[in-house]
């Protein structure tokens, strides 16, 4: 299922955790553009729409404005300057979301080309729970896996042992 160029096992991990904790009647709002795994969720009958890739730190309308009973992030709260603004705005009262792991022996992710394409946060798990909590959110489901890179070196080595993604389902505090 979605070998070559998709990372299967992160893709293959997430499509399995959306389907234990969304339902296909669900509305859903994905967070940024069209990508392959909002493709691969239309391709597994989830009912989606992708925001239009306006910037999320100014602009929260995406999730104000909207009548969807979830909102899924796939590494997208890593890019935001202040993601609390996002999650404190949504109104859906589902999220699933994910976001690199800060790893002790690898910088933060910083494109030298693209400048849309940075991590001004890695968190620690901890850190994203809290940050969900003061945005009111409750976790109800968590998940950290690895995700190893073909490659050679002590970095490489450490990946496959080291938990790179956080993955939470949450929902909105009554």
């Amino acid at each position: 299922m979605y070998e070559g160029k998709y990372p299967h096992k992160r893709y293959a991990i997430t499509l399995d955790f959306v389907k234990q904790v969304l339902s296909k009647n669900d509305s859903i709002l994905d967070l940024g553009v069209s990508n392959p795994f909002s493709e691969i969720l239309q391709d597994n009958n989830f009912n989606i729409t992708n925001t239009s890739g306006e910037d999320l730190d100014l602009d929260t309308s995406a999730v104000t404005n909207s009548e969807f009973d979830a909102v899924t992030a796939f590494e997208i709260f890593e890019h935001l300057v202040s993601p609390f603004n996002v999650l404190n705005d949504i109104k859906a009262t589902k999220l699933v979301a994910s976001v690199p792991l800060k790893l002790w022996f690898a910088s933060a992710y910083k494109s030298k080309t693209d400048p849309w394409d940075r991590h001004y946060h890695e968190f620690e798990d901890w850190q994203f729970d809290w940050l969900l909590e003061k945005a009111g959110w409750q976790v109800k489901k968590r998940i950290k896996f690895t995700n190893p890179i073909k490659k050679i070196g002590i970095r490489p080595i450490l990946r496959r042992f080291t938990p790179r993604y956080y993955l939470v389902y949450a929902e909105r505090k009554k």
